[in-house]
């Protein structure tokens, strides 16, 4: 899989790029602050419908222009599909596949797959379980796009559940029967949400094992595991339907504490990705170093899972080889060297790696030049 060409009108700071993509390793190459992270920032929005740095839509619109547009021809095992996403502030959002109209934007998921290394990755093992969520979504999506209605349909019925919740606390009201319907929902789109969840995890945890033994081959042993709100209640399998009754036996279990506070306290959306080395976890416990280890063997176990998988993805480097010491940036540089197609972003053309030397742009002035 690789992207041929990427258009981008009134995206972030741009009011209009055009870039040509070959297979290989593409850099571009620019000062902070010329617009490099947006181009690739384009291209995640592409492939997740959603940015690795702002968690909505309306500060990837250029200011003052009413929408932004982003175009990507995307070859996959020789065909070629035409993306094109319109990005609306406040509105439903559009997108097309080869110029026609789909129902619903998130039908182009799955024609570009990235995997994506940026420094904010950091946060996935020193930030708060949001980011470990998003990350193990994101790649379920990735790895299988029909979990973007899964998640959809899950975020849909926490908020009106929580709703719900939060007007009886308000106005102290007994009536909760309603409550009833809103835990089936809630058990049954979580039950599948937390299926998948667990699947990807038992998946991935061997190849992140591997990827951590590669980076920092001096360091304690890397491990994951799933951390669930269900607790003791938790039916120890992935079997969807136990998972759901399970859901269900909590949710009436811990009713009179969710009344009391107005909040839903049980359900995917309340659980963690446990990180550790050795016996100790990773978060407070693990160096600069070996956080940054565990964060790039996330990343890679998530790209060996799909390439495992046939589903090649598109490797973006965004600005990371400054963060990585010369080790680091080696054995990064090695898994790259391998992938149909490395998209590279760096501030000096210094900082990557010579096994990375490929086509380069020049980005600066909103402009993008080949050189």
């Amino acid at each position: 899989m690789y992207v041929r060409h990427l258009q981008v009108t009134d995206f972030r700071s741009w009011e209009q790029a055009d870039l040509a993509f070959e297979p290989g390793v593409s850099v571009l190459v620019g000062r902070n602050g010329q617009g490099k992270t947006n181009l690739v920032e384009a291209l995640g929005y592409v492939a997740t419908l959603g940015s690795h740095r702002v968690a909505t839509d309306a500060p990837l619109i250029r200011h003052g222009a009413p929408r932004a547009v982003v175009r990507a021809a995307v070859v996959n095992e020789g065909r070629e599909l035409l993306v094109e996403l319109e990005i609306t502030a406040g509105k439903a959002n559009r997108a097309r596949i080869n110029r026609g109209p789909v129902p619903r934007p998130r039908d182009v998921l799955g024609i570009l797959r990235t995997v994506l290394f940026a420094p904010e990755d950091l946060a996935l093992v020193r930030g708060d379980p949001g980011e470990r969520r998003r990350f193990m979504d994101e790649l379920l999506t990735t790895r299988s796009p029909r979990f973007a209605g899964v998640r959809s349909d899950y975020e849909r019925v926490l908020k009106q559940r929580g709703a719900l919740l939060k007007s009886v606390k308000a106005a102290r009201s007994a009536d909760i029967s309603t409550l009833d319907v809103w835990d089936g929902h809630l058990a049954r789109h979580g039950a599948e949400l937390l299926a998948g969840r667990l699947d990807l995890v038992a998946d991935i945890a061997p190849h992140v094992a591997q990827a951590y033994a590669e980076v920092a081959p001096e360091s304690r042993p890397a491990r994951i595991a799933y951390r669930s709100s269900l607790g003791d209640a938790f039916p120890g399998t992935h079997d969807r339907d136990a998972l759901e009754e399970s859901l269900l036996v909590e949710l009436r279990r811990v009713r009179s504490q969710e009344v009391e506070r107005g909040v839903c306290l049980v359900g995917p959306h309340r659980d963690d990705l446990d990180l550790a080395l050795g016996d100790l976890p990773a978060k407070g416990y693990a160096s600069h170093g070996e956080s940054w280890s565990f964060a790039l063997a996330l990343r890679l176990g998530g790209y060996e899972l799909l390439r495992a998988e046939g589903a090649e993805p598109v490797l973006v480097l965004d600005d990371v080889f400054a963060e990585l010491d010369r080790g680091r940036r080696r054995q990064l540089a090695k898994v790259a060297a391998g992938a149909e197609q490395v998209l590279i972003t760096a501030a000096v053309a210094e900082d990557v790696p010579v096994e990375l030397d490929g086509v380069r742009f020049e980005v600066g002035h909103g402009e993008v030049r080949r050189v």
